[in-house]
């Protein structure tokens, strides 16, 4: 089941073809998106998404994104979805049409079931690889054209991470700078837990911010930890009481075994901050 509306408010068959090839997300992946999780009904984290969502467009030049219209659809495509069913939202806001003077941006929001791989890896964790991302942290305030730290369509180097983790026997990735401090994964945020203390990267060094990274923060010191945001080194993911990997869709998801070495297990720390992560939305 999917089940797929525009911004105008137009519910489609999402089993039908909606996008021009002359879209600009499709010519160039000229574009940005959201994914949102939705568990009872209810959006995890909609607004810090949708500013997220904002952030991204002021960074493409794109139109200022049209937050109430984004709201609708939002709730227009959940009516339609059962409400006892995880599912992810996908927000979607590309240029639009190649070649027109003014183009109108093409904008929708799919919703999509939960796949098995990702229910797995919420219970069972990751392996992964560390990869050198090619960007020094001071990069980002250098070169802002570069779009770091922006959740644009352009995903291709994302996806060849991926596939690079495969080859490597891995199932997910974390970047590290050419300084060899730690950035983020291709689609999560890390957090490292040591003692009663999280860390995580800052977003000034060029990352995205995370929407589910500030959510596991906030539950974290309602718990009674200290959260903390400074830059990690790739020595942090091997001395710590716990990594994790951040996502809307995976939650907080525990890393067993990074490049090839398996980790100490870290499954009561990571039941307890699943725990305070879920509090945040009791």
């Amino acid at each position: 089941m999917r089940v797929l509306a525009f911004l105008d408010g137009t519910l489609a068959n999402p089993e039908d073809p909606h996008i021009r090839v002359d879209d600009l997300s499709v010519q160039r992946g000229d574009g940005i998106f959201e994914t949102v999780l939705v568990v009872g009904g209810e959006p995890r984290e909609l607004r810090p998404h949708l500013d997220r969502l904002a952030r991204s467009a002021s960074m493409l030049d794109l139109p200022e994104p049209d937050d109430e219209a984004w709201q609708r659809t939002v709730r227009l495509v959940l009516d339609q979805w059962p409400s006892e069913t995880e599912c992810a939202l996908k927000l979607v806001y590309t240029r639009g049409v190649d070649g027109t003077p003014d183009p109108t941006p093409t904008a929708f929001v799919l919703a999509s079931p939960i796949g098995e791989k990702i229910i797995r890896a919420r219970a069972e964790g990751v392996s992964v690889v560390t990869l050198d991302r090619g960007i020094d942290p001071g990069l980002a305030e250098r070169a802002p054209w570069l779009l770091l730290g922006a959740k644009s369509l352009s995903y291709a180097v994302n996806m060849a991470a991926g596939r690079e983790a495969a080859r490597r026997g891995a199932e997910d990735v974390i970047f590290l700078a050419t300084d060899g401090s730690v950035l983020e994964g291709p689609t999560s945020n890390v957090i490292v837990a040591r003692g009663r203390t999280l860390y995580t990267p800052p977003a000034t060094i060029g990352i995205l911010p995370g929407t589910t990274q500030a959510a596991v923060f906030r539950g974290a010191e309602r718990a009674g930890w200290t959260t903390k945001i400074e830059p990690l080194s790739v020595e942090d993911l091997h001395d710590n009481d716990g990594l994790f990997l951040a996502s809307s869709v995976r939650k907080l998801t525990r890393v067993h075994t990074l490049d090839g070495e398996q980790l100490p297990d870290a499954g009561a720390v990571h039941a307890e901050l699943a725990k305070a992560y879920e509090d945040v939305y009791a």
